[in-house]
């Protein structure tokens, strides 16, 4: 029985792949900061700044294709930093609504996570089969679109809750949730990066730090 062998994924394949990704963010980063901004949700924001976080990653990975393995694993630990963006503006926008924590509209926010969802995992899908090929550049890809996925979920059960409740605090929370799942993210590229860089300095014959 002959064992099944994994396709070839060439660079341009991979560069077409994360263009059109990151076209997708970027379209839909518009959908979603218009909406958060019409009804002052922290955690629809946070997901919008998401969208712009990875449609610079996928930007990103399009420009380094062309680079060497170290400069490779330099510009995935500039995606891990990246990463880290939203969640910033998360703790920001949620410190902000913590004197007046007014809910969101809970239909608008189940909606326009449901469509954030359908954009997230198309984008995954498309990623999931690219990962392995880019090293830490696609990883980081490939991790950004599945936290969204997992945030966009979350945004549609405290939309559920708020309905409930009426109350902004749910939605808050949902923010720094977002906050440690980009945190996460950030250092798991961090260290796939890491790994790049010294498997790069071992087949240069230098000596390991």
């Amino acid at each position: 029985m002959g064992t099944v062998t994994e396709p070839v994924i060439t660079t341009r394949q991979l560069r077409r792949t994360v263009l059109l990704v990151a076209a997708l963010n970027f379209a839909y980063f518009f959908v979603e900061v218009g909406v958060a901004l019409a009804i002052g949700s922290v955690s629809l924001f946070a997901d919008s700044v998401d969208f712009l976080e990875d449609t610079a990653i996928n930007l990103l990975i399009a420009f380094a294709l062309g680079l060497g393995a170290h400069r490779r694993a330099m510009a995935g630990k500039a995606m891990a930093l990246i990463i880290l963006v939203p969640a910033a503006a998360a703790l920001w926008q949620a410190v902000a609504k913590f004197g007046d924590p007014s809910p969101p509209d809970p239909l608008s926010l189940a909606l326009t996570a449901g469509g954030a969802i359908v954009v997230n995992s198309v984008c995954a899908l498309l990623l999931a089969r690219m990962r392995a090929h880019g090293s830490s550049m696609s990883h980081a890809a490939y991790l950004a679109a599945r936290n969204d996925v997992i945030a966009n979920a979350l945004i549609i059960v405290v939309a559920g809750i708020t309905a409930w409740t009426d109350s902004g605090w749910p939605d808050i929370v949902l923010g720094i949730v977002i906050v440690a799942l980009n945190g996460t993210a950030a250092r798991e590229v961090w260290e796939v990066a890491e790994e790049e860089r010294l498997a790069a300095k071992a087949l240069a014959g230098e000596e390991i730090d």
